[in-house]
């Protein structure tokens, strides 16, 4: 009999998952290739899950709940080991998102995480040839699931022009891509806006940057550089930062304005979808 690799649940996030996996289907008396057919998965990738090995992903967590009467404890469960996936350094931005009513960001070079299609987020995220691409690229789509709580964040993000020319993974991925963030315009919860070139000068000029506003604590404003990001609460530079962000949604053009730009761009120059 082949030895059983039993994990700490202290270890890490994953770990905890797959040990919880592994207690409710021993439970239920199923063996993980028993438990793969009733969920539609291999039993070898089961084992993965459980021996912290392979990323689960929302819809195997859902599945596994229902089959095992967990009570979504997995599906819950997944956030947590989704987040631990980011650098740490990004995990504390990560739940500043999560916890926030109001988010205002000014992305200069890329589409805003929080907006971005699997495959943009992938070619993004390889530039720096990472171990666990699917894992970086996981975490970030699990990001974007605060956009789809029944009281989601007000989002409101100015992109400027070059965003939609530069072209990050291909033709295909930025007509997808501007695609998704024309397919936002009717989301009230949701404003994009695009800082055209004949803007010229402009408050963004220093770089992209994110003010996050909550129900009851002060607003925090992110900033990062080419090594990693800082979160501040100083007033100070949050006022700083909001009168920039005013600044740069007067010279942004009006949201149908910009929606009817995202459009001409991603028709003319990356074809419309067959």
């Amino acid at each position: 009999m082949s030895q059983v690799n039993v994990l700490d649940p202290s270890a890490s996030p994953l770990d905890y998952y797959g040990h919880e996996l592994r207690r409710y289907r021993e439970a239920a008396g199923l063996t993980q290739k028993q438990l793969g057919e009733i969920i539609n998965y291999t039993g070898s990738l089961v084992g993965q899950i459980e021996t912290a090995r392979k990323l689960p992903t929302a819809e195997f967590s859902e599945r596994v709940d229902a089959a095992l009467g967990t009570g979504g404890l997995l599906s819950r469960l997944l956030d947590l080991v989704l987040r631990s996936q980011l650098p740490s350094w990004f995990q504390q931005i990560a739940e500043l998102e999560a916890r926030a009513t109001e988010i205002y960001a000014f992305q200069a070079q890329l589409v805003h995480g929080l907006l971005q299609t699997e495959a943009y987020a992938r070619a993004v995220l390889s530039v720096e040839l990472p171990d666990d691409l699917d894992g970086l690229v996981a975490a970030r789509l699990q990001r974007q699931r605060i956009l789809q709580k029944d009281e989601p964040p007000f989002l409101w993000v100015v992109f400027g022009e070059s965003v939609l020319h530069q072209e990050v993974g291909g033709a295909e991925v930025m007509r997808c891509q501007l695609a998704h963030l024309l397919s936002c315009v009717d989301n009230r919860r949701v404003n994009i806006q695009v800082l055209p070139f004949a803007a010229g000068a402009h408050a963004g000029s220093l770089g992209s940057f994110t003010v996050f506003r909550f129900d009851s604590d002060p607003a925090i404003v992110y900033t990062e550089d080419y090594v990693t990001g800082h979160p501040t609460a100083n007033p100070h530079e949050v006022r700083s930062h909001s009168l920039r962000y005013d600044q740069l949604q007067a010279a942004a053009l009006p949201l149908r304005d910009s929606a009817e730009l995202i459009r001409h761009v991603m028709e003319e120059r990356y074809g419309e979808h067959p």
